[in-house]
């Protein structure tokens, strides 16, 4: 197990003192807290988005966007912790007469797990980071939250968090760097969960970590997907051109380093529309990726994927000379090209390209689509673009698939930030699909069930009280 540093120890310590005071904050209090964090992103856009620009290079105009949605995010989860129905409390009274035994007075509720580790993502410096999601979540379950920063905004980290100390009580957030904080912060015997947003290498070690501690505890990885759009031939025939734009928009989009970046476009056999993809494709303009780190993993993926002898490059088209160089950090978009066929008989080709890539996949019947869409990994959205009569193909082709969300006629990125949101999905796109990183559930993580059996009222906790001081929703049984 790694060793605990004193800068975590310090965090972690910090954390455990906060827990008893935020888990007793009403929901009023709670969710005055995040409304309060809401503000201080407001009152320091500017500085923040500046200094998230120069870290990032992400620009100005999608920096605020997610300023913007980091707000929604906090404000969300203060109504959520305001409501108080995220304490799912049952309450079943005594009864006497119940079949087949006497029936004790049984109350249960859901009650923060206590300090929880959140990691930062390199790809949304404010919303995967410090106040992101994770955070937000957190705070409304009553958890104090230790951060570990991303080298890729390091500044940004301790900007952000050094503002929000100004409006949190003491010890509910604290951020830590470096990679060894980070291990050893997931062994610390103080922290009780974990999310983390990024890699599958390096979100699985960190999960194999959290699985082997004396005391294992949850760990909330959201990692790669390859998120398939399937085109059917209606959809192809109605609009196979406004598709192409609409696909390389999204693959393109903050240079293609989302985790819901369509990753495999499959285009019925004899699509016609390889040279409106190269002209698409040719028309988008590089621009700097994260940092060398990705550009790195990229270029190495994207030549490995390329050099296989069943794949093809469909744009640029590999004796493209004409091309204007781009610089070596702002690769210019590409599009891969192999059959249904080819794909599903070599799983080595279904790796998550991270950057401004996306494979077309061509089919030559159902039967073929849907046989390829059986052996791709779990993801965290599956796509159909179809015409009206393509219910049931849709449905099939859904069923053929392991996704978190499923979407009709429309791209997966953007994740809208909605209470009804899911963001997640079956390995590899995240370490426990039964839990949201996005939407109003993502609070659920962050807390664990205790029933109270036959307790006196002075002892109940507010939520289970006859009196309902809290008047949080209270379920009671017959």
């Amino acid at each position: 197990m790694p060793s605990h540093t004193p800068l975590v120890t310090r965090a972690t310590d910090a954390a455990r003192s906060a827990a008893p005071g935020l888990a007793a904050l009403t929901p009023a209090e709670r969710g005055t807290l995040l409304r309060a964090l809401s503000d201080v992103l407001r009152e320091n856009t500017d500085d923040l988005v500046a200094l998230a620009d120069e870290e990032t290079h992400l620009g100005d105009p999608r920096l605020r966007g997610e300023v913007l949605r980091t707000r929604a995010q906090l404000e969300m989860f203060a109504e959520i912790a305001e409501e108080g129905a995220h304490f799912d409390v049952m309450i079943d009274r005594a009864d006497a007469a119940a079949v087949p035994a006497p029936r004790p007075d049984v109350r249960r509720m859901l009650v923060p797990l206590g300090p929880v580790a959140v990691f930062t993502a390199s790809n949304f410096p404010f919303a995967f980071s410090v106040l992101g999601g994770d955070t937000a979540s957190a705070l409304a379950a009553g958890c104090p939250v230790v951060v570990k920063a991303h080298e890729g905004h390091p500044r940004l980290t301790d900007l952000t968090a050094a503002l929000a100390a100004e409006v949190l009580p003491p010890g509910a957030l604290r951020v830590v760097h470096g990679r060894d904080a980070g291990r050893a912060l997931v062994t610390d015997p103080a922290v009780q969960a974990v999310g983390f947003t990024g890699s599958t290498t390096g979100g699985r070690a960190l999960f194999d970590l959290a699985c082997g501690r004396p005391d294992p505890i949850p760990f909330y990885g959201e990692l790669g997907s390859l998120n398939p759009v399937v085109v059917t031939p209606a959809a192809l025939a109605a609009r196979g051109p406004a598709l192409v734009n609409e696909y390389v928009a999204s693959v393109t989009r903050s240079q293609g380093q989302l985790c819901t970046k369509p990753g495999l476009l499959f285009l019925p056999d004899g699509h016609g529309l390889g040279e409106l993809l190269g002209l698409a494709v040719g028309a988008a303009v590089p621009a700097p990726l994260l940092g060398p780190w990705i550009g790195d993993t990229y270029r190495a993926t994207l030549d490995e994927l390329a050099a296989h002898p069943t794949v093809h490059r469909l744009a640029p088209a590999p004796a493209d000379t004409g091309r204007a160089a781009t610089p070596a950090d702002s690769p210019s978009a590409t599009l891969l090209t192999v059959t249904a066929h080819d794909l599903r008989t070599h799983p080595e080709l279904l790796r998550e390209c991270f950057g401004p890539a996306s494979v077309v996949v061509t089919y030559i019947s159902t039967e073929d689509l849907l046989a390829t869409l059986r052996e791709l990994p779990g993801s965290l959205t599956a796509s159909v673009h179809g015409q009206e009569g393509d219910g049931e193909l849709s449905r099939r082709i859904w069923s053929s698939l392991r996704a978190g969300r499923l979407i009709w006629n429309d791209w997966p990125t953007g994740v809208a930030v909605t209470r009804a949101m899911h963001h997640g999905g079956p390995w590899p796109a995240t370490t426990s699909p039964l839990h949201t990183s996005v939407g109003s559930t993502a609070v659920a993580r962050w807390l664990r069930p205790v029933a109270y059996q036959n307790m006196p009222e002075a002892l109940l906790p507010a939520p289970l009280r006859t009196a309902n001081p809290w008047r949080v929703p209270q379920r009671t049984g017959r």
